[in-house]
């Protein structure tokens, strides 16, 4: 039923594919999808830090409950990034260092929360990426409804079941599984160039001429 579901998640990335994103900046990758994709600036990491990769475990859940959390844990392979989108609401604390802990036992890559976390001291002295919208010593119910492995979205950026998810410093973003290979080469030459470029910036020799040739096209009225 439509609301209250438990679905089976019919494709995802390669672990070939995720070892290699792993290498690459969130940023340069967000650069190499046109800088129109995010899942909000208000999702920020609060875990002691390290990269997250793997392919996405998607919940919905209903705002304040975590009964569909639980069971997506208990389903996760090692490797998955468990997506929840909570509603955004953060009265309620949706997950906290008992469910992590557990996380962590079952080997999953991370999670990615719109919604609150508890137990936040804890989280920040762990390596766990965790990904959330605030903080709430408030504590969930756990009596649905909810979904797992269903499209879903947070602040505008769609997810489906098995999408490639990245996170690091700068926030989370999610990599569409048809465009993920291509992505990737993308995002690997831009970074590449960004090597470049810090190399020469620390030589001395970054070319800035770009500047004054973009103010002229635009028309910029300089004084003399």
């Amino acid at each position: 039923m439509i609301g209250f579901r438990i679905l089976k998640r019919r494709r995802q990335v390669a672990p070939d594919l995720v070892e290699r994103f792993r290498t690459v900046p969130v940023a340069n990758v967000s650069d190499s999808m046109w800088r129109m994709t995010a899942g909000g600036a208000s999702l920020r990491p609060l875990h002691r830090g390290g990269v997250m990769a793997g392919p996405a475990l998607t919940v919905k859940t209903r705002p304040g409950d975590n009964l569909m959390i639980h069971k997506a844990l208990d389903l996760a392979s090692p490797g998955d990034v468990v997506v929840v989108d909570g509603g955004g609401d953060l009265t309620n604390a949706l997950i906290g260092e008992l469910m992590i802990a557990h996380a962590r036992t079952r080997g999953i890559a991370g999670i990615v929360l719109h919604g609150a976390v508890r137990d936040s001291a804890w989280i920040r002295e762990n390596d766990l990426p965790i990904y959330a919208a605030g903080i709430s010593h408030r504590g969930p119910y756990k009596d649905g409804p909810g979904e797992i492995n269903v499209p879903i979205a947070i602040e505008g950026m769609v997810i489906e079941p098995g999408d490639l998810v990245l996170g690091d410093d700068d926030g989370f973003l999610s990599v569409p599984f048809d465009h993920a290979e291509e992505i990737y080469e993308a995002a690997r030459k831009k970074h590449a160039a960004e090597e470049r470029k810090m190399a020469a910036i620390q030589q001395g020799k970054d070319d800035r001429s770009w500047i004054d040739a973009s103010l002229a096209r635009l028309g910029c009225d300089i004084a003399p």
